[in-house]
């Protein structure tokens, strides 16, 4: 212990400042290495933890390895954040390979997960990493900490004044401004320490627990897709991650904006704001570095950025810091509470569901124009932000729902997601760092409003939804999906949704797929392809929530038993089950609202001429040119329509797909049946269902829904139609253990590729060089749910190709790094 001491009194007091032992051990005497956890501070210059890392290794000589770890599990991971992360990994990389210092970098990825920070820890003579108040950092820490043989320390890499100097939370900015302008003072000019050398390499054999990343000759975008993460949030393609970038950005608006900044940041038209909070959360640049630059500007510009960069934001940070409620309706003030409290059963104007929100399609322009700058930018302008967090309240049921709904789409889609400063802000719209306001509204109590309406009078709706929705990297390419099944349709409004051209061409008369519903007449409807789903990702299940909410989907409460030699053996019970209403093919429509799709249209192979996809039906009518083209047909299908690419072809020819013969019956009597629906063994059929059972029918009378088995299909493939209705409906009575009755209506379908066999590993396929992919339930895992991830990954994919290959627009787009707007009484 008295060595940990002594070593702590040999630093630098601007260091020695911002260091908390969060675990307190001995040092070993056989430690290899000290570990600095990098994970929010991801730079190397101007960067605290790495300075003390480098000066403790030295004193201890030992070598330093700096370890980073991008983890599938932190909250909110997509392919949006992955991105940013590891672009910002790929300069840190390259810098610190400058200055001789061992960096390793680990990505999470199937076949490459384990407890390697762990391990690494184990084998340390002491552990530095940053502080940071937000989950999961703090949980992290703490279960590190655990069994942890030496010692960790939590170093402040974030705030210009620690935030445990500042000692505790504060409800009002100028009381926090008042007890830190001394602190400040003595700080903000403050000449940064020298970067400092490492004495000691690291051995160039040491063992690793994982195989490192190079990112200098690898593409971001392949390592992206392999992740498990939530893949329908797209990378910014006019945002990217790193010091580089993120410097340039800085350098670009200190030069022609900065000096303005007092006058022009509260209007989200004009290039008023620095657009730096990504780059600060994840700390690829230092904020030292921008207030000692802002201070030297003198400007009154200048003036009110450090205020909203030094007061504003580390108001936030020291909130978290010693609040750790921050996350829930605890945290704010006590009139906050209480008001939104009495007001919690207020009617609301409409409760809204996630997808909704999440899509911008409320209806209120202002508000989705700018819910589309989050999700097509990944920011989103102060003065706008404030009104769009407190229009929440409005379509939520309660305030404790309408928080939730802020922290899920600020984090999901913001880049600066999770961040301190990102909580100030989205409690502020609640009540946070504000007083009461007179007389009490509905809904909002005396909790501060800020209509939607109100706002769009001072400012031009049309030209700022024209500007959130321009294009991230000039002309978006053109997509074609050719299949309008659920993992094609899953694909095509994910593209959409980021803004690529989409146009999907499907051979049937419907949407769906094999999520279809046949209607024989006006009351008669058999859900004749999947029967039910269920849900057991977590990113579907969000989706599914969304759809129950909307009414497109409801959950199946039914008597479903297992039949052997017409007899009941048992019941299936504790599978949660979900149909679409009124009809399985419901959420094909759902999904294809507002997109471009050609029915009854067959397509011939895509034809690749001078870097463009040219389409054309089978009987040679032009369909249109394409720079990508997404194959979301069943395997057998897709070999053919992937005849262009060969691996591709090749490797879709391996996914095995099984027909399946349905038979829809109706009776002129009602079966009394104590079961539902039921799986049939030891017999030629698999399942029989009753679709009148089912939510959202109505039918008023039993309608049958009857599967065979894929081996009975297959040797029936080429039997005709009225054989196999004959010989399915005696198996039908066999199956149910019932003397035949009559019936009204019999009518039989043939699912030629009906059920993957053998499905692919891969959740899709995707050439980067010829732009072409494919995708499926035949791919990554057979299901409803797993033709919808397949959709959403090769979206993904997709989308982050694209943005390998991006130049980014020039256009300068607010962000949200200020925090508040000036408020009156504040």
């Amino acid at each position: 212990m008295n060595k940990l001491n002594e070593l702590l009194d040999s630093l630098d007091s601007s260091l020695a400042e911002r260091v908390r032992v969060r675990h307190r051990n001995s040092v070993p005497e056989d430690g290899e290495f000290v570990l600095y956890w990098m994970r929010t501070a991801v730079r190397a210059h101007e960067n605290p933890a790495l300075s003390i890392a480098i000066e403790l290794a030295n004193r201890l000589q030992l070598p330093l390895l700096v370890y980073q770890g991008i983890s599938e599990r932190y909250p909110y991971a997509s392919d949006r954040h992955h991105t940013f992360l590891l672009q910002g990994a790929r300069d840190v990389q390259q810098e610190l390979a400058e200055r001789n210092i061992a960096y390793r970098l680990h990505l999470e990825r199937p076949g490459h997960r384990g407890p390697h920070l762990r391990s690494l820890a184990d084998r340390a003579a002491m552990v530095i990493t940053e502080e940071m108040p937000v989950e999961p950092m703090p949980r992290w820490t703490a279960l590190l900490c655990r069994g942890l043989r030496c010692s960790l320390l939590c170093v402040d890499t974030a705030c210009i004044v620690p935030m445990r100097l500042v000692g505790k939370s504060y409800e009002r900015a100028f009381a926090f401004r008042d007890a830190t302008k001394k602190l400040y003072a003595d700080r903000v000019d403050a000449v940064p320490l020298p970067e400092a050398n490492v004495d000691h390499a690291l051995p160039p054999n040491i063992v690793l627990p994982f195989e490192p990343i190079d990112l200098q000759n690898s593409r971001i975008d392949q390592w992206v897709s392999e992740c498990d993460i939530d893949h329908s949030v797209g990378p910014i393609n006019d945002t990217i991650g790193g010091s580089t970038a993120g410097y340039e950005r800085w350098n670009a608006f200190k030069a022609n904006v900065l000096s303005k900044y007092d006058r022009l940041r509260n209007d989200p038209l004009k290039e008023g704001a620095s657009r730096m909070s990504a780059y600060l959360h994840y700390g690829m640049v230092s904020p030292m570095r921008i207030a000692r630059e802002a201070a030297e500007d003198g400007s009154k510009g200048a003036t009110k950025y450090l205020d909203e960069l030094l007061i504003w934001r580390e108001l936030a940070y020291s909130f978290c810091m010693f609040r750790p409620e921050h996350g829930r309706l605890s945290a704010l003030p006590k009139w906050a509470m209480d008001t939104l409290n009495e007001h919690a059963s207020d009617e609301r104007p409409e409760v809204l569901s996630w997808e909704t929100l999440a899509r911008g399609d409320t209806g209120d322009s202002l508000w989705d124009s700018a819910q589309r700058s989050l999700m097509l930018h990944g920011e989103l302008h102060n003065n706008v932000r404030m009104t769009w967090g407190k229009a929440i309240l409005n379509w939520t049921s309660n305030p404790k729902e309408a928080l939730k709904r802020l922290i899920d789409l600020n984090h999901r889609f913001a880049l600066d997601g999770r961040d301190p400063a990102s909580y100030g802000g989205i409690l502020w719209c609640l009540g946070q760092f504000d007083r009461p306001f007179e007389p009490a509204q509905p809904i909002y109590g005396s909790v501060r409003t800020r209509p939607t309406d109100q706002h769009a009078r001072r400012l031009d709706p049309i030209a700022y939804r024209r500007k959130v929705t321009r294009s991230t990297c000039g002309p978006m390419p053109t997509v074609a999906v050719i299949g309008a099944g659920l993992s094609g349709l899953a694909c095509a409004r994910t593209l959409s949704d980021h803004g690529f051209d989409v146009k999907v061409f499907e051979k049937s008369r419907g949407l769906g797929g094999r999520m279809a519903t046949r209607r024989a007449d006006d009351t008669l409807r058999f859900d004749h392809g999947a029967q039910y789903f269920t849900a057991r990702d977590s990113n579907f299940k969000r989706y599914v929530r969304s759809w129950t909410q909307d009414g497109v989907v409801q959950p199946w409460q039914a008597r479903i038993a297992v039949l052997e030699s017409g007899k009941v053996q048992e019941f299936k019970q504790g599978t949660e089950r979900f149909v679409a209403v009124p009809g399985m093919n419901a959420i094909g429509k759902h999904l294809a609202t507002n997109l471009q799709i050609r029915l009854q249209t067959r397509v011939a192979p895509p034809q690749r001429i001078n870097d463009k996809w040219q389409l054309c039906s089978e009987d040679e009518e032009t369909l249109g040119s394409f720079d990508m083209i997404v194959v979301a047909a069943p395997a057998d299908q897709a070999t053919s329509l992937l005849s262009g690419a060969r691996l591709l072809a090749s490797r879709s020819a391996n996914a095995e797909m099984s027909g399946c013969w349905c038979l829809m019956l109706s009776l002129a009597e009602d079966l009394d049946c104590e079961f539902d629906a039921a799986f049939v063994h030891q017999s030629p059929l698999s399942w029989i269902s009753n679709n009148a059972s089912k939510p959202g029918r109505n039918l008023g009378h039993q309608a049958w829904t009857i599967h065979a088995t894929p081996q009975w299909s297959q040797e029936h493939l080429d039997a005709p139609a009225e054989q196999v209705e004959q010989l399915l409906l005696e198996e039908f009575w066999k199956a149910v253990g019932l003397s035949p009755e009559p019936h009204v209506h019999l009518k039989s379908h043939l699912w030629r590729y009906a059920l993957p066999s053998t499905p692919l590993p891969e959740r899709f396929l995707f050439d980067p060089k010829q732009q072409i992919g494919a995708c499926g339930d035949w791919c990554g895992g057979p299901r409803v749910e797993g033709a919808f991830l397949s959709g959403i990954a090769m979206a993904g994919r997709l989308m982050g190709h694209t943005n390998s290959l991006a130049k980014p627009t020039s256009v300068h787009q607010e962000s949200q790094f200020d925090l508040f707007d000036s408020h009156p009484g504040r």
